[in-house]
């Protein structure tokens, strides 16, 4: 439970990251644009923590699988 609560808030995280940089960069246009900048950076965000997640997690259960991996240490 405790993984899965972790992994929701580093996904909250990137999410609310990615708005305010989208809200940043479409607030130097108009306010419209800020708020599709926000929109779209909140996707963004979500989806980099979802790909981040999935990616360390099969990194991990190759090394694990694989005899060679045994000198290499994922940071």
């Amino acid at each position: 439970m405790r993984e899965r609560i972790k992994q929701v808030l580093l996904r909250a995280r990137y999410a609310a990251m990615g708005a305010a940089i989208g809200a940043a960069i479409g607030g130097l246009f108009n306010r419209n644009a800020a708020s599709t900048g926000g929109a779209i950076g909140g996707l963004v965000g979500a989806t980099v923590a979802d790909t981040r997640g999935t990616l360390e997690g099969a990194l991990e259960e190759l090394q694990e699988r694989d005899p060679r991996s045994k000198d290499i240490e994922l940071e």
